[in-house]
């Protein structure tokens, strides 16, 4: 593979590692891209070569190539400080220079990564559209009728041009999923507070996130790892990780929208690429769900039209009413309104939110995943100058309502539709279940057999992790934080276990929350005939040199014992020491961690 040919991560850890090319002539490389892409329109500031040239070869004398982003080139939005490098947030009048890093590009820096410049974006991170910027409009990577998307324009076109791997942006009502749909990659929107946004000029400081834009969700989630983790000096974070991708858990019901909450706008080619997406899933051997989405809906409109908008205006407000004619003309109209709201609307507004939250909780004890569309449908530069509102109000119909209620997101690109143009579905879910969607999100992405971005490289293959015991390995049943799409399956994925099947216990266990400090932990205490329940289980398969590593790894009071499974089977599992419920809380009446802990997160 010769450099134009270098796109993802994977390929430029390859070439890196077998000395085919080096960091200073990726480098030289991505310049040379960006002088062929020729949009000027892309990057606000792009850094000067020398300097970055300068950066990778100090990176080739004293960088480690096992460093996660050794030598990877990476674009950030223009709202997200970068020493040294003036920060607009999209207006010229505004900007200033950093003497800092945002957190979230000193951890880029310090595993290996390059920064090349600054992107373009909607003024104030106000637009779903790519085009409220007076650097210009973003050349829609797919078509360039098309608007780019927003308002992390610039990062998601450089991505799916194939000039970058990886680029941030931020996402508040949307902007690190509606710009993915339509340039054909992912955008991946973690958990609110899971990656810092100290050093992030922000649009509503209580909800923004900062995202990522790649060509593979793989990429994406290797940029996120990096990335995540707690920060003292942001008062959102919060202390969580992302997990590892792996195996799905077996019987997942992933919600799409029922009849009454499809909205495409009248566009058929829309409507049937979902339907596509859907069928995909049916064909992978997953259960759908209808969902009543109005319930979302109606959080989503609390956006922008109630009083967070108050909060984008608290934002800017000195400079905006110091300068108002600095600010674009759409971007100013629309944070005007908040005038519109008093500080009795915004308390009113927290508690419709709330009710809403509650109405919305429902979904979540229906389903693992909910499947929807990322826009209702692609819209050209032209239909916004006609209407510069509309379309960007119909944009956020499947994307508003997210961070309002601390959810998950991962945009990952479809079926192109029968006309040519980009197709993408989101796969959402609760906090902290950023592995999971991950997960799915490969093979959902696979099943598109879609080319990368803008690229003429082909989807990677996808292997199938799913495999049944054989007779060398040893069965292992887990039951709480060991299980799929949770934060210790990692242990299990990186012993080389892979995931056999699911089932109950025999109806002899009792289950426990026990007490002590960190994350919760589960115990499986086995009581006599009559006393018991059935509780659900994963039964993952493990080589005897890896069963021996993960058991020399289990704490007391957690020991390894045989559980008695209810098809007749008897893996080794965990139990408990019956010492230790003393105090605990018994959660056998759940049946399993998962359904317990969505208790725990929504209330019992």
């Amino acid at each position: 593979m010769d450099d134009a040919g270098i796109h993802t991560l994977s390929d430029y850890r390859s070439a890196f590692h077998d000395g085919r090319t080096t960091p200073s002539r990726q480098i030289e490389e991505v310049y040379r891209r960006i002088a062929a892409h020729d949009d000027p329109s892309m990057f606000i500031t792009l850094r000067p070569m020398a300097e970055v040239l300068d950066e990778a070869r100090d990176i080739e004398l004293h960088g480690s190539k096992e460093t996660p982003l050794y030598g990877i080139p990476v674009a950030i939005k223009d709202n997200i400080d970068v020493a040294g490098t003036p920060t607009t947030v999209g207006c010229p009048d505004f900007a200033w220079t950093p003497e800092r890093d945002a957190t979230v590009v000193a951890r880029l820096r310090a595993a290996g990564a390059i920064i090349v410049g600054k992107t373009n974006m909607d003024q104030f991170a106000t637009g779903l559209v790519g085009v409220r910027s007076p650097y210009g409009i973003t050349r829609n990577a797919i078509r360039a009728e098309l608007v780019p998307g927003g308002s992390s324009s610039g990062s998601a076109t450089a991505v799916a041009a194939g000039i970058v791997p990886l680029a941030l942006g931020t996402d508040t009502a949307g902007s690190g999923r509606v710009p993915a749909a339509l340039n054909n990659i992912v955008g991946l929107k973690p958990t609110p507070g899971l990656v810092s946004t100290t050093g992030v000029f922000p649009a509503c400081r209580t909800i923004d996130c900062v995202s990522v834009f790649a060509l593979t969700v793989d990429d994406a989630y290797a940029a996120i790892g990096v990335m995540a983790g707690y920060d003292p000096d942001d008062p959102y974070s919060r202390k969580g990780h992302v997990g590892m991708l792996g195996s799905l858990p077996p019987g997942l019901i992933v919600g799409v929208p029922d009849q009454d909450s499809r909205f495409f706008g009248g566009d058929a080619l829309a409507e049937q690429a979902f339907d596509a997406n859907v069928a995909n899933l049916a064909r992978m051997g997953f259960s759908t769900r209808e969902i009543d989405l109005r319930p979302l809906f109606d959080v989503a409109a609390l956006l922008y039209d109630g009083p967070w908008i108050v909060e984008r205006y608290q934002a800017i407000d000195s400079f905006m009413d110091a300068h108002p004619a600095s600010i674009y003309p759409v971007t100013r109209s629309i944070i005007a309104q908040a005038s519109r709201f008093s500080a009795s609307d915004v308390f009113r507004g927290m508690y419709k939110l709330a009710a809403s939250q509650r109405a919305a909780e429902h979904t979540w004890h229906e389903i693992d995943v909910l499947m929807v569309p990322t826009i209702p449908r692609p819209r050209t530069i032209a239909d916004l100058e006609h209407d510069p509102i509309t379309p960007n109000t119909e944009f956020g119909t499947y994307t508003n309502f997210v961070n309002l209620l601390n959810l998950c997101a991962l945009a990952v690109p479809g079926k192109f539709r029968d006309d040519g143009l980009p197709s993408g579905c989101t796969l959402i879910s609760t906090a902290g279940r950023d592995a999971l969607i991950g997960s799915l999100g490969l093979k959902v992405h696979a099943a598109s057999a879609v080319l990368l971005g803008a690229t003429s490289r082909a989807m990677p293959a996808f292997p199938e992790p799913e495999e049944t015991a054989s007779d060398d390995k040893i069965e292992l049943a887990v039951v709480g934080a060991h299980l799929s799409g949770f934060p210790l399956n990692k242990e299990l994925v990186s012993l080389g276990a892979r995931f056999v099947r699911t089932g109950q216990t025999r109806p002899e266990y009792r289950f426990f929350a026990l007490q002590g400090d960190g994350p919760r932990r589960p115990g499986l205490l086995r009581v006599s005939d009559g006393d018991g329940h059935s509780i659900e289980a994963e039964v993952w398969a493990l080589r005897p040199d890896a069963f021996g590593s993960f058991v020399a790894r289990i704490p007391s009071p957690l020991a390894i014992g045989t559980i008695r499974m209810a098809d007749g089977s008897a893996p080794k599992g965990f139990i408990v020491e019956s010492a230790a419920t003393d105090g605990a809380e018994d959660i056998s009446k759940y049946g399993g961690w998962r359904a317990f802990m969505r208790q725990e997160t929504f209330g019992r």
